[in-house]
């Protein structure tokens, strides 16, 4: 049996385990709108969940009833930080090396690993996010690798925003290398707004969930917020910025050069990219490996490896990136 102030855990039997949770705030995010959180547990774990009161019982089989407690006790202590539950916790609440770092930390998460934004505090979830948050923070140059999921995207967006409103930089940049469109995009209709929106979608949807459509609009207006493709990145120097550079794995060592050589006073530039993902048409072409084991030696430059293990998305998407990862061995 556990108790806290929280939550008191019992296992009834080797098949049960009840859990009272005396916060009736706290209980509720748990659950979900109409058990729709407990549901998902259920569906990730195979156990039945039972919830009445205060009262969440879950049966099933031994393994699968301790990942639901584990992750019924993360889900706590994420309220606890963010006042909030969402889904990617709960997704998060089954992630092994989550639940590992969970039991050795203290109850309390450090401040300096929470960004807080205007529509929600973000929270690293996995000890190698802490790693790239601390060095979204603390460096200059930045390089993170890694498959779709590890937050890499996100987390970088979240800090530039929070950076932003703190007034520590000027405006924030947002870039790719428009690979689809051959970067040819003065053939594309519309003003370079339209032009380059399609291929920067999975920023603007990090931003729209952090910050209301409206201040976009207007800092994007005012440019304290710019769209840029990564060919229109050159000549320039990037002062008083903070720029991200997403699909890096689509740039040449050429172009990704060209991009961190802009760099200038009081500015950050984040490269992010998936090496498993190259859409360039000679895939020999792609730079991000090269680039980074060209600069791995320079202190100022921090280095970011993620893998399937730093996955945040839904467990089958953790699966799917493994399974892909293991056909390419196998073919090697």
């Amino acid at each position: 049996m556990k108790t806290s102030k929280q939550v008191l855990i019992k296992h009834e039997d080797d098949n049960s385990i009840n859990i009272s949770v005396f916060n009736n705030k706290i209980l509720m995010e748990i659950a979900g709108s109409l058990d729709s959180n407990l549901k998902e547990l259920e569906k990730i774990s195979g156990s039945t969940i039972y919830f009445r009161g205060n009262s969440i019982t879950i049966k099933g089989k031994k393994n699968a009833n301790e990942k639901v407690r584990d992750a019924i006790e993360y889900l706590i202590k994420r309220f606890n930080i963010a006042n909030k539950i969402d889904r990617n916790d709960i997704l998060s609440s089954f992630n092994k090396d989550i639940i590992k770092d969970m039991k050795k930390e203290s109850h309390v998460q450090p401040l300096e690993e929470v960004i807080k934004t205007p529509k929600r505090s973000v929270i690293p979830r996995s000890k190698k996010q802490k790693e790239y948050v601390k060095a979204l923070k603390n460096n200059q140059i930045i390089m993170s690798l890694g498959p779709a999921g590890t937050g890499k995207t996100y987390l970088a967006v979240a800090v530039a925003l929070s950076m932003l409103l703190e007034k520590k930089v000027e405006r924030i940049i947002l870039s790719r290398p428009a690979v689809e469109a051959g970067e040819r995009l003065g053939f594309l209709p519309g003003d370079m707004k339209e032009k380059i929106d399609p291929y920067l979608r999975p920023l603007y949807d990090s931003l729209h969930d952090m910050f209301d459509y409206d201040k976009i609009q207007r800092k994007m207006e005012t440019g304290e917020i710019e769209i840029a493709p990564l060919a229109f990145m050159r000549g320039r120097t990037l002062k008083n910025c903070f720029a991200i550079l997403d699909e890096a794995q689509n740039a040449t060592e050429t172009q990704i050069k060209m991009f961190l050589t802009r760099i200038g006073e009081n500015s950050k530039l984040v490269v992010n990219g998936d090496p498993s993902q190259i859409d360039l048409p000679n895939k020999n072409q792609s730079g991000l490996v090269q680039s980074k084991n060209i600069l791995k030696g320079i202190n100022e430059i921090s280095i970011i490896n993620f893998d399937h293990n730093d996955v945040i998305r839904h467990p089958l998407v953790t699966k799917i990136v493994e399974a892909y990862k293991k056909n390419t061995n196998d073919k090697g």
